[in-house]
């Protein structure tokens, strides 16, 4: 596990009290890697021997190290800038330091930077907070947006779960639905083959032959027990056709459909 105390290099912390040359905090501004930036000063040279141009540096591959060194020589030289020597420590007024000795503690050049550049935002001395922050939106009121955004975040989150459970239940619910209306319909036509079946059966009282078949399996029915006691041996196309022809007064294809509705009621006919 990684301690806290090993990842944290105090970026903020060494922004505020680190101490710049006009050159090193105009490249940086410039956005040079800070690993470059001895090279650059080394092939950095004044834009002029006199006066404010010995504060103003030029680089043929930083295009704009000219124009912020200049920016930032300009505010020494009006005041808008504290500034001291190389340890940092802002010299009293009417005390004056050398153009090229001149050093600036990163807590001052940010707070100028923030008035006059209030757009500019560097690495070197703002935070990604601050960088992705508006000039009229203050840090404290970025990171109320961005919590405000998390909550949204979270409510968009919270609903998409919600809705999903939803969907889940109302799929469930379609489902049911559609078992109980297969039931129902099945139900409907089992009712209307049922009223078909009745209405068959209504139709088929009427036929007499039927009804005269329909008596004769009644009567044989209950005939059969004593009449089987009186045979010595049942055979089914012979003597039983023969009582079913004669008793019943059947003829021979009503006798094969009588013996068909007595062998599915005595099993002995089997």
């Amino acid at each position: 596990m990684t301690n806290s105390w090993e990842t944290d290099n105090c970026a903020a912390m060494k922004a505020h009290y680190a101490i710049y040359s006009i050159p090193q905090a105009a490249a940086l501004w410039c956005g040079v890697p800070e690993e470059k930036i001895p090279t650059i000063l080394e092939e950095a040279h004044q834009l002029s021997a006199t006066s404010l141009g010995r504060s103003i540096w030029v680089h043929p591959d930083v295009p704009c190290l000219e124009p912020r060194s200049r920016a930032i020589a300009e505010a020494i030289e009006g005041g808008s800038l504290p500034h001291g020597r190389e340890d940092g420590k802002t010299v009293e007024d009417g005390d004056h330091v050398a153009y090229e000795r001149r050093h600036f503690f990163g807590r001052e050049l940010r707070k100028w930077m923030k008035k006059t550049f209030p757009n500019d935002k560097p690495a070197f001395l703002f935070d990604d907070i601050e960088q992705q922050t508006h000039s009229a939106i203050n840090a404290d009121s970025f990171r109320a947006l961005q919590a405000d955004r998390d909550a949204l975040k979270n409510r968009i989150k919270n609903a998409t779960q919600a809705y999903r459970k939803l969907r889940e239940e109302k799929e469930k619910i379609e489902a049911e639905r559609d078992s109980l209306k297969a039931m129902v319909d099945n139900y409907s036509t089992s009712r209307k083959l049922d009223k078909a079946d009745n209405s068959n059966r209504s139709l088929l009282s009427q036929s007499i032959y039927w009804s005269d078949l329909g008596r004769s399996a009644v009567e044989a029915i209950a005939a059969f027990p004593t009449w089987r006691q009186k045979q010595r041996k049942i055979q089914k196309t012979g003597n039983l056709k023969d009582w079913l022809i004669r008793d019943f007064h059947v003829k021979e294809r009503e006798a094969e459909i009588l013996k068909k509705v007595l062998s599915d009621i005595f099993p002995e006919l089997n």
